[in-house]
């Protein structure tokens, strides 16, 4: 796993981007980064598990919400240098506002829009 995992190419933080696609409609949840761990973990409990830029660890995606998303395919692109995690997105929603995608703003004549599926108000599920 060690030698996959290195034939990766990392930024100098040793973070790739990965996009979490859903595996049936082909919807893009969201995106997040990994590295060599938390790509680690996703590959041994087939659960996403994702590098937290903001608190500096590794997170489980649903550890507080329950959303969690099951990996079912991973690639990479040809340059090798982003992920794309193919997964069942356990709860509906993947985003942590609580819609079901983090793409959930649409530029219409200049200004965003939302336009996404609310699943859950996020007030009830993390807590502070």
């Amino acid at each position: 796993m060690q030698e996959l995992i290195k034939s990766l190419k990392v930024d100098a933080n040793g973070l790739i981007p990965a996009i979490a696609q859903d595996a049936t409609t082909g919807e893009v949840l969201m995106v997040a980064w990994m590295n060599a761990e938390s790509l680690a973990r996703t590959l041994e409990t087939g659960e996403a598990v994702y590098w937290s830029r903001s608190r500096n660890k590794l997170w489980r995606k649903g550890e507080e919400s329950g959303n969690v998303q099951k990996v079912k395919e991973i690639r990479a692109d040809c340059d090798k240098d982003v992920l794309l995690l193919k997964v069942a997105q356990v709860g509906g929603a993947a985003c942590h506002t609580g819609y079901r995608s983090c793409f959930s703003w649409v530029l219409k004549d200049g200004a965003w829009v939302e336009d996404g599926v609310k699943v859950f108000d996020p007030k009830d599920k993390y807590r502070k």
